[in-house]
């Protein structure tokens, strides 16, 4: 249910909000009224988004510390203050089909007992330095880079909330993309630890782990391995954007005054 208005006034810098989950976040702050600062790393998407709620469009890598900084600093010094921050910019992991392959043939011989017949798949490995290191740059740094920017005016203004995107992979792990479950289990400590710090001042750090959701990061999988994802989710689907765009909307504005290093699961039953 949309409480139209009640944003007004507030300032909103969402990341990874040129299509997507971030897209949809930004659309919901705005139409309850809050001004929404619509970052991506791809430019063109980020101005769209902005010119739909009528935000302001800003290109940012959020794996470079300095961009951040002088992203969030750059909006205060425009708009007075920073009240919310969204820290969703995220990467999918790269789909491997002789993997992908392999990991559903070894499962069927798991459900079938032949447990002599698994052949390792070598995800883990096989994965390199510089795929782990971004997967953790991105995601982990990228979440603290936020926070950190983002607290230096909070808990001077002595108000502020922080919603960090997580992952129900997060919460429970599976076979395959280790580097991304280990940033958002990262992620969780990282909320729980900073929200305990700055709870006395005012300022609110939130996780959402949000299950299999309907976004591009997911068109580049495998029909068959989705197919497979989807089977064992028991709402029977993935999420919609939206749906997750009501829990975030939540967790910023003043309903969720008592939330603090909280941490949500949206998963349609994975969790």
């Amino acid at each position: 249910m949309t409480n139209s208005g009640t944003l007004t006034g507030t300032i909103a810098f969402i990341t990874g909000a040129g299509s997507g989950m971030g897209a949809a976040f930004a659309r919901r702050l705005a139409a309850d009224g809050a001004h929404v600062v619509v970052t991506d790393i791809n430019a063109d998407g980020a101005t769209a988004v902005a010119t739909e709620v009528g935000g302001t469009p800003m290109q940012l890598d959020v794996a470079d510390s300095r961009a951040f900084d002088a992203a969030v600093d750059d909006t205060v010094a425009r708009h007075g203050r920073i009240d919310i921050l969204i820290n969703n910019a995220g990467i999918a992991p790269p789909t491997d089909s002789t993997k992908v392959e392999q990991m559903v043939l070894n499962q069927i011989a798991r459900m079938e007992g032949r447990i002599d017949d698994l052949v390792p798949a070598n995800t883990t490995i096989e994965l390199s330095d510089e795929d782990f290191d971004r997967m953790i740059k991105v995601h982990l740094y990228g979440t603290f880079y936020g926070i950190r920017a983002a607290a230096r005016h909070m808990t001077a203004a002595r108000s502020g909330s922080i919603v960090n995107i997580a992952s129900v992979l997060g919460l429970r792990p599976m076979a395959g993309p280790l580097h991304y479950a280990a940033a958002k289990a990262g992620i969780i400590a990282l909320t729980k630890s900073v929200g305990q710090e700055v709870a006395a001042f005012g300022v609110r750090v939130n996780a959402v782990c949000p299950g299999w959701v309907d976004t591009p990061l997911l068109h580049q999988m495998d029909p068959v391995v989705m197919g497979a994802i989807v089977s064992q989710i028991p709402r029977g689907r993935m999420a919609q954007p939206e749906e997750l765009a009501e829990l975030v909307r939540f967790l910023a504005g003043p309903e969720s005054s008592y939330c603090n290093g909280d941490v949500f699961a949206s998963s349609g039953g994975v969790a």
